[in-house]
């Protein structure tokens, strides 16, 4: 059996987005292996599809310990300087797939959209593996979720209810706390569960006094519990984020909200249900202003979100 190497180090929604590569890769026959940061290894922990996993620490102790496996090949979904160094280090035959770095930026300078190819970045993952004759299945994303990791609180946790994630790791792509309040009276009285991380819940302490529908979990539940209540939930509402991934991994009806990033990055939620509905502002001058995002908007407005129409999002 030929061995395969997947190289992604993050982050969570970048990861997922790795799986049907993985998947595909697996049922052709491989052992699969795959080198993440252990920051990020519980969003593939539980994959059925991945035989060993390894932890990247730097590249020379990377290429120090993957060497010994002898792999038949490096399929590079990172494809940065540090992976690339992994890939020469090793010595193996390999592929990086197309990052359009120039070509995200030229979008962010000029603002012409059409300079994109109309390709998620899934299908430009499965580039990186038309050498070994690996096709996309068109099954979509995989995430499995430990049940072991997950409480009795949350497995009995009362339905129905809509998951909102409040997170992001920029701030550019969050959803601003006046927002989640407009989209919370806008939805009442249908229950709303807020998911995201500790800066998440500090960002959204007062919103439980101010909206008598939201329950306020953010920063209090491990990834399987988030990814738990995501599968659980009515619909989904969140910004370009990890979770916003999983949700479409479980073919959830998804608003997806964008700020400063534009689906045409290709990050957009990947088969999900084909209910789900992209909101955005595409009348902004100012947008995209970054292919990532700043932790806060350069010109001090952010009207790529507070200017968001809630009303797209329906009560079913």
């Amino acid at each position: 059996m030929q061995k395969i190497l997947v190289i992604r180090f993050s982050s969570i929604g970048d990861v997922v987005l790795t799986s049907p590569v993985v998947r595909s890769l697996k049922n052709k026959g491989y052992e699969v292996h795959y080198l993440i940061k252990p920051k990020f290894v519980s969003v593939i922990a539980s994959s059925p599809y991945i035989d060993k996993i390894h932890l990247f620490q730097n590249v020379s102790q990377s290429i120090k310990e993957l060497s010994k496996e002898k792999f038949d090949f490096v399929v590079d979904l990172q494809n940065n300087y540090k992976s690339r160094l992994i890939r020469w280090g090793l010595n193996r035959p390999s592929a990086g797939f197309p990052k359009l770095n120039i070509q995200k930026f030229l979008v962010v300078l000029f603002k012409n959209r059409k300079l994109l190819p109309h390709k998620h970045i899934v299908d430009r993952y499965f580039e990186a593996t038309k050498k070994l004759h690996i096709e996309n299945d068109l099954k979509g994303l995989n995430f499995f979720i430990d049940e072991n990791k997950v409480s009795d609180a949350i497995k009995n946790f009362e339905k129905p209810f809509v998951a909102l994630v409040a997170g992001g790791s920029y701030g550019t792509k969050r959803i601003p706390y006046l927002k989640i309040k407009e989209i919370c009276i806008h939805l009442s009285p249908k229950k709303i569960v807020l998911l995201g991380d500790t800066l998440d819940k500090t960002l959204t302490a007062d919103i439980e006094k101010e909206c008598s529908n939201a329950i306020n979990l953010c920063g209090q539940l491990n990834l399987y519990e988030s990814a738990y209540l995501i599968k659980q939930s009515e619909f989904v509402i969140s910004s370009d984020t990890g979770l916003m991934h999983i949700a479409a991994a479980f073919h959830k009806k998804i608003y997806s909200l964008w700020g400063n990033t534009i689906p045409e990055f290709g990050m957009y939620p990947y088969m999900p249900n084909p209910k789900s509905k992209i909101i955005q502002n595409n009348h902004l001058w100012c947008r995209p202003c970054s292919k990532l995002g700043y932790q806060q908007c350069p010109l001090k407005h952010f009207k790529c979100m507070l200017s968001l129409d809630i009303k797209e999002i329906d009560q079913y």
